[in-house]
């Protein structure tokens, strides 16, 4: 009988150790930045009640939702008549959940079924994986993480301000440096339909000027043309396509761009009150560029929109968010409003290893391997292991009596900086020989010397 090679279901990858090291390294600088600013940590499970997940995410996003079937025999309710009527008929009957497909939702539903135990403003972050049944193709997988941070229950542009510092808090502590924070506001594009004369036509008009950057201007022309927006419309948007400058010289052309709507109005005055929010905190308008083509395909925002895009290397944006009016309408409870964002700490990983930003130190070996010749020095070196291990110094012990060279190979594999020789002599005299891995220097030293060395 051929044995199986064993494979992954496609779209799906492992981590090994470098990877999750590194990944930890992304998730616990993110995690910190979240405490720090008073967001609380949230899971929910996997699966959700399909009833939870559909009609949320509109009909493409309905067929890409991963169902479970029901447990036991899952065919138990199904007719012969079901199955001539279709796929519609038959999935009810046997399937009942499904993977969660965002974080968004499994949110909304939380503070729904929470809503008299949370303290509004509510803060919360989680970071899980979702699940898409989307064709996988180059970093597009069916199993990926999302890594969330939402204020609900409040209005206040301090919340929009907090998502400014804490992207640049990140990307800082990640040794990111060339990056830009766009941000714009949904009432700014609202008032371009209005003063463009396409009145209620801003989803039509964001869809279409979202591909900007990727498009050009030539054909996202093509394209409203396409939607019947008619031509002087367009040619009236020529101004906004081009405009260049500090975000205070933006801010005055949009003032009178956009003289003739008061929603676009407000939506320049949105943008002016959370620059002047960040001057008096005391930070600069460094890599925060207000961009106002910026659309982000997404109906739900209401407000400010935010996208982060790495400059110099191939990866598109790594993060996203904005603000919306009613996260919970879809579960019966209307008016709470929030803003939120995400990392990509999928993206955020490729641009850090495509611009050389991960430390050796980041992959979480062993500082100390401890090797010895003979059974003696296998004693002796449990009790130096348990010394180190007692002062937080990650070690270990070769586990068997093995030639010295094969001790050596496995700390060079493994990356293990520093060796610890127990023969003879240091075993009579309670010492350790320190080997540094990298310069091949070798010291004598009592073990409170090696703690010490480590500790500082």
């Amino acid at each position: 009988m051929s044995i199986q090679k064993p494979s992954l279901p496609k779209g799906t990858r492992d981590f090994g150790p470098i990877q999750m090291a590194r990944r930890n390294f992304i998730l616990d600088t993110i995690k910190e930045t979240f405490k720090l600013f008073g967001f609380q940590q949230l899971e929910t499970p996997s699966m959700e009640n399909l009833s939870t997940l559909t009609g949320k995410y509109g009909d493409e996003g309905d067929q890409l939702l991963f169902k479970i079937l029901n447990s036991g025999n899952f065919l138990k309710d199904v007719q012969a008549v079901d199955l001539e009527q279709g796929t519609s008929h038959v999935l009810p009957k046997v399937s009942e959940k499904g993977l969660r497909y965002d974080l968004t939702v499994p949110f909304a539903r939380y503070v729904v079924m929470n809503r008299n135990e949370i303290t509004f403003p509510f803060k919360r972050f989680q970071i899980q994986p979702v699940w898409r049944a989307d064709r996988p193709q180059k970093g597009r997988y069916r199993e990926f993480y999302q890594c969330d941070a939402d204020v609900v229950g409040t209005d206040s542009l301090l919340c929009e301000l907090e998502i400014l510092l804490m992207i640049k808090r990140v990307f800082a502590q990640l040794g990111i440096l060339d990056y830009s924070i766009k941000i714009n506001n949904r009432k700014i594009l609202t008032g371009l339909s209005e003063v463009i004369g396409e009145q209620g036509r801003e989803a039509e008009l964001c869809v279409a000027i979202d591909k900007l950057d990727k498009i050009g201007w030539e054909k996202v022309q093509e394209e409203l043309a396409q939607r019947n927006f008619s031509r002087e419309a367009v040619h009236q948007l020529e101004p906004i396509i081009g405009v260049r400058g500090s975000n205070q010289s933006k801010l005055e052309f949009l003032k009178s761009f956009l003289s003739g709507s008061a929603v676009g109005l407000q939506g320049v005055q949105e943008l002016e009150e959370v620059m002047a929010l960040l001057g008096s905190y005391g930070e600069s308008e460094e890599h925060v560029e207000l961009d106002v083509v910026l659309a982000r395909g997404l109906s739900y925002y209401t407000g400010a929109i935010f996208e982060v895009k790495v400059n110099n290397v191939s990866i598109g944006s790594v993060s996203g968010g904005g603000r919306y009016d009613n996260l919970t309408g879809v579960f019966g409870l209307e008016g709470v409003s929030g803003v939120g964002f995400s990392f990509g700490v999928d993206r955020i990983y490729d641009v850090m290893d495509e611009l050389g930003l991960f430390l050796e130190g980041n992959v979480g070996q062993s500082k100390v391997l401890i090797c010895y010749f003979d059974h003696q020095g296998f004693e002796y070196g449990l009790k130096v292991l348990n010394q180190l291990r007692q002062a937080g110094i990650s070690s270990e012990l070769y586990p068997e009596v093995a030639k010295f060279k094969k001790q050596l190979g496995y700390a060079d594999k493994k990356q293990v900086p520093y060796v610890a020789v127990l023969g003879e002599q240091e075993i009579a005299s309670q010492t350790i020989s320190l080997k540094n891995m990298q310069t091949g220097t070798q010291e004598l030293m009592i073990i409170t010397d090696l703690v010490e060395k480590f500790s500082l």
